[in-house]
Formats: structure tokens, C-alpha cells, sequence
């Protein structure tokens, strides 16, 4: 998931980049220097979005660059690529039904590469989100 970030950038020398994520509420953070405003932001990302799924809340579809370059007028807009690998390590079962014959394929495919069912799927699900 790429969420679009707004940077105020500093005013001099003593002052930092601060970040606000305009899709996450409540999401913000700064650095030293552009690069660890960003890095900064991607961590807070990840935490707030964590925080938010152990609280059953959805996560936000991130916007559009435009839209969000629109709430922050003269501020800097970057992109931070976030992995929704990195987020809730925490396994949860769940009962899925699918055609024996999709399972079987799926069980044949997942051995192929050392694998089990279950992080077959996972992992096919996270790759099929990215794209």
C-alpha cells in the first residue's frame, strides 16, 4: 500500500520536517532531515495502522496524491510504500470454504515450494493486493 504524505518543510536550520498522514487520523511524526521525516512516517504508519486492526477498526484506503496534496497547500508530498507483511504478526484461523478441486491445486502448488496451505494463500493474497 502506498499512503501520500504531507511534509512542512522546515523553516531553518533548527527546526525539523514534520509529517502528517491525511489518510490515517492521528498519524504524524517528523525528522532531521527529509529522509528521516520519511523513514519516520513509514514507522508511524505501521504503527497506527496496527494499532488500529487490534482494535478492529478498518484500515483506510490510501488517497490519491492530488487529494491529498490539496489538504496541505505548500507543504511537500512523498509516497510511503507500506508492507502489509509488516503489520499484526498475530495468526488468526479462520473457516474459508473452496472447491476440492481449487484445494487440491492449491495443496499440489504450495508443496511445490516447501510450503503449507496456509502461507500459500497468505502469501498469493499479499501479492495479488500489491499489484
Amino acid at each position: 500500500m502506498r499512503y501520500f504524505i504531507s511534509i512542512e518543510l522546515p523553516a531553518d536550520d533548527k527546526t525539523a520536517f514534520g509529517v502528517v498522514v491525511p489518510d490515517i487520523p492521528g498519524c504524524f511524526s517528523a525528522g532531521d532531515t527529509l529522509e528521516e521525516a520519511i523513514e519516520n512516517a513509514e514507522e508511524a504508519i505501521l504503527m497506527q495502522l496496527e494499532d488500529m486492526i487490534d482494535r478492529g477498526l478498518d484500515v483506510p484506503d490510501p488517497s490519491a496524491p492530488d487529494a491529498v496534496a490539496e489538504q496541505f497547500p505548500g507543504w511537500a508530498l512523498a509516497a510511503v510504500e507500506v508492507d502489509p507483511r509488516q503489520l499484526s504478526k498475530k495468526a488468526k484461523r479462520v473457516n474459508v470454504t473452496i472447491p476440492e478441486g481449487v484445494l487440491y491445486l492449491i495443496d499440489r502448488e504450495a508443496k511445490k515450494v516447501h510450503s503449507n496451505r496456509s502461507a500459500f494463500l497468505t502469501e498469493a493474497a499479499l501479492m495479488k493486493i500489491q499489484n
